[in-house]
C-alpha cells in the first residue's frame, strides 16, 4: 500500500529552512545529492523505481514519492517542486532530465543517478567554499549600512539636536530624502552583487552527462541526442548543444566510445563552473566598494554629519 503525504506537512522550502538552522549547516543541493545516493542505492538493490521513492526521507521525495506509486510522471512531478533557491532549482530539473532519459533511453537508472549525486555533491562543496567567502564582504557591507544611525547618535550623544534638525528643518528633510534614498539603494545594489556572485547552475555539463547516460542505454547516437535534446525541452533546461556535437566529432575521429568523453567533458564542465563561482566570489570583496563609497559613506554625510553640523551652527549662533 502506498504512503500517503501527511496533511499538514512541511513544504519543500520549509524543511530545506529548517535543515539550514541545524547545528550543521546543509544546504539544499546537499540534501538532494543525498536523497538521490540512496535512491541509486535502492534501485541497485533491486527496488522498483515507484517504491523506491517511498523509502526516502527529504523533502523531494516526501513530494514525488505519492506521484510515483501511483504511476504518475516523476519527471514532471521534480520539475514542478519548488527550490530553497535558484541552484536548487536548476539541480531539481537536472534530475527530472536525468531519470526521463534513463527510462527512455533504457539505461540502468541505478548508475545514472549515482553519477549525478556525485555532480551534485561537487557542487554543494563548490556552494560552501562560496559561501565562506561572502561571509566577510556581506559582513562588512551589513557594517558599514548601520553607519548613517551611528552618526545621528553620535550627534545626540554630544547634545546637539540633530534629530529635531532632520525631521524639524527643510534642510533637515533633504539630508533625510537623500540620505534613505542613497542607503536603499546600495542595499538594493549590494544585494544583486552578492546574488550574482552566487552560482545559480547546478547542472553544468548536464547536457553532456546525460547523452553518456543515454548512449549506455544502446541505440544510435543521433538518437541519444534527440532524446536528451527533448528531456532538457520538456524540464525547462537551455544550454549549449555545440559541445556535445565537438565530443562526438572527436570520439568518431579518434575511434573510442563516446561516453567516457562526454564524462569527461562534464567533469571539466563541472570544476570550470566551480572555479567561476569562487573566483566571483573573490571578486566580490572588491566590487563592494563601489556601492559602499558611492551611497554609504554619502548617505552616513547627508544623515550624521550635515544634520550634526547643522545643530552646531544653530546652538552656537543662539548662544549669542
Amino acid at each position: 500500500m502506498s504512503r500517503s503525504p501527511r496533511r499538514g506537512s512541511p513544504s519543500l522550502v520549509d524543511r530545506l529552512r529548517r535543515r539550514g538552522r541545524s547545528a550543521e549547516p546543509v544546504t539544499a543541493l546537499d540534501d538532494l545529492a543525498r536523497t538521490v545516493h540512496r535512491l541509486s542505492v535502492l534501485l541497485a538493490a533491486g527496488v522498483p523505481p515507484a517504491a523506491a521513492w517511498r523509502h526516502l526521507d527529504g523533502p523531494a521525495a516526501a513530494s514525488v514519492a505519492p506521484v510515483a506509486a501511483r504511476g504518475g510522471d516523476v519527471s514532471a512531478a521534480l520539475t514542478g517542486l519548488p527550490g530553497a533557491d535558484a541552484a536548487s532549482v536548476s539541480a531539481l530539473r537536472g534530475l527530472a532530465a536525468a531519470w526521463s532519459v534513463a527510462l527512455d533511453s533504457g539505461a540502468p537508472l541505478a548508475g545514472a543517478l549515482r553519477q549525478f549525486a556525485a555532480a551534485l555533491r561537487g557542487l554543494a562543496q563548490t556552494e560552501r567554499q562560496v559561501r565562506t567567502a561572502l561571509a566577510g564582504p556581506i559582513a562588512t557591507a551589513r557594517i558599514v549600512l548601520v553607519l548613517p544611525a551611528i552618526g545621528v547618535l553620535f550627534g545626540v550623544v554630544l547634545g546637539f539636536d540633530t534629530l529635531g534638525v532632520l525631521v524639524g528643518s527643510p534642510l533637515g528633510w533633504a539630508c533625510l530624502a537623500i540620505g534613505l534614498g542613497l542607503l536603499v539603494a546600495a542595499w538594493a545594489w549590494m544585494r544583486a552583487l552578492v546574488r550574482r556572485a552566487r552560482p545559480a547552475d547546478a547542472t553544468p555539463g548536464l547536457r553532456c552527462e546525460l547523452v553518456a547516460i543515454a548512449v549506455s542505454g544502446g541505440g544510435a547516437l543521433s538518437a541519444a541526442v534527440a532524446r536528451v535534446d527533448a528531456a532538457l525541452e520538456r524540464v525547462g533546461i537551455a544550454d549549449d548543444a555545440s559541445v556535445v556535437g565537438d565530443v562526438l566529432a572527436l570520439s568518431e575521429r579518434a575511434g573510442v566510445p563516446a561516453a567516457e568523453l562526454l564524462r569527461a567533458e562534464a567533469e571539466e564542465a563541472r570544476r570550470s563552473a566551480g572555479a567561476e563561482a569562487e573566483r566571483r566570489a573573490a571578486a566580490l570583496g572588491v566590487t563592494l566598494m563601489l556601492p559602499l563609497g558611492l551611497c554609504v559613506l554619502p548617505a552616513f554625510i547627508a544623515l550624521g554629519v550635515v544634520p550634526l553640523l547643522a545643530a552646531v551652527i544653530s546652538s552656537t549662533v543662539g548662544s549669542f
